[in-house]
């Protein structure tokens, strides 16, 4: 957690540097354009603090009041960063729509565009490089700030390219449109930030992760694991909560079912992430000799004449596999 705050402390330093040279770029050119990239660099460090404040609540114990932790707050952190990124956007058409009416001039707009280059450059490493660590250490928060900054690169990018167009062709009214068009973007990255986060503080199914750890327990299954259902997982912060029925044998003793639990917990732990489970254990039945592997089982009534793959489908049901 201490190097989550780093990150984000580094992102919020430079968000104000970086902030402070395209108000600075605006000032010397006054065009709509490059007003919009420093409109979005306001939002960049306003959201990077409350991403700091989130990350320093999320790593507080648990408590009577929350016995699943404070992760949850990266999910509003997000919900935050996107709204902002969306006003900011909203900000942004409805000025250069204005501009269209109540056009002005614009000037130096080379050294803006270098000013520009430079400051999306600057973005593109640090954005790249939070994207990175926020999925190493399974913070949505990181990877939310990080993605934000690479979309900053990218409107730079192309806010460089429209200066040069507007210096070189004289065509002003550009100034507004391509204004607009970032103006779009930016909208669109915010609603995409917004939707993941609502689905994040509603405990919507993460398939991809759900997959990830289902594709792990099958490479890795025992004979004792008969088979695996009702599989549920939620995001809190950086931990991920799994709740499972596990089938096992019926004529294992409470010892060998601990044994087997915490095998499951350590695959999991040591192959996909920082994970907290919950294993409901369930005693095999006669219908499930059909495809279970176990060897010199006392109680087998058939034999095993079925192989089933655990697969994102099969094992989400709330129910044995040999049950339609």
């Amino acid at each position: 957690m201490h190097q989550q705050k780093r990150i984000i402390l580094i992102s919020l330093i430079t968000g104000a540097v970086l902030m402070l040279a395209k108000f600075g770029a605006y000032l010397l050119t006054s065009s709509t354009f490059i007003l919009t990239d420093a409109a979005e660099s306001v939002v960049n460090v306003i959201a990077s603090s409350f991403a700091f404040f989130s990350i320093y609540l999320s790593a507080q114990p648990r408590d009577a009041n929350h016995p699943y932790g404070h992760g949850k707050i990266e999910f509003f952190s997000v919900f935050i960063e996107g709204a902002l990124i969306l006003l900011a956007g909203a900000m942004i058409i409805v000025k250069a729509s204005y501009g269209f009416f109540y056009p002005h001039a614009v000037s130096n707009l080379l050294v803006g565009a270098v000013i520009i280059g430079i400051t999306g450059a600057v973005n593109g490493a640090l954005g790249y490089y939070m994207v990175r660590q926020g999925k190493v250490l399974s913070s949505i928060t990181l990877e939310a700030d990080g993605k934000h900054l690479l979309t900053d690169m990218v409107t730079s990018g192309g806010l460089v390219i429209g200066l040069l167009l507007i210096n070189f062709t004289g065509l002003l009214i550009l100034d507004n449109i391509l204004s607009i068009m970032v103006g779009c973007y930016i909208v669109f990255t915010g609603y995409k930030l917004v939707r993941r986060s609502v689905g994040g503080l509603m405990d919507e199914a993460d398939f991809d992760m759900v997959d990830k750890v289902v594709k792990v327990l099958n490479d890795n299954r025992r004979p004792e694991w008969i088979d695996i259902h009702n599989f549920r997982a939620q995001q809190y912060g950086n931990e991920l909560h799994i709740d499972c029925h596990l089938t096992l044998p019926n004529y294992f003793d409470l010892n060998k079912v601990h044994d087997e639990v915490s095998l499951v917990d350590k695959l999991i732990n040591s192959e996909v992430t920082n994970t907290e489970l919950f294993i409901h254990t369930d005693p095999c039945l006669p219908d499930c000799c059909h495809y279970c592997k176990m060897p010199n089982c006392p109680i087998r009534f058939e034999s095993k004449r079925e192989e089933i793959v655990w697969t994102l489908d099969r094992v989400i049901r709330n129910k044995k596999h040999f049950e339609k």
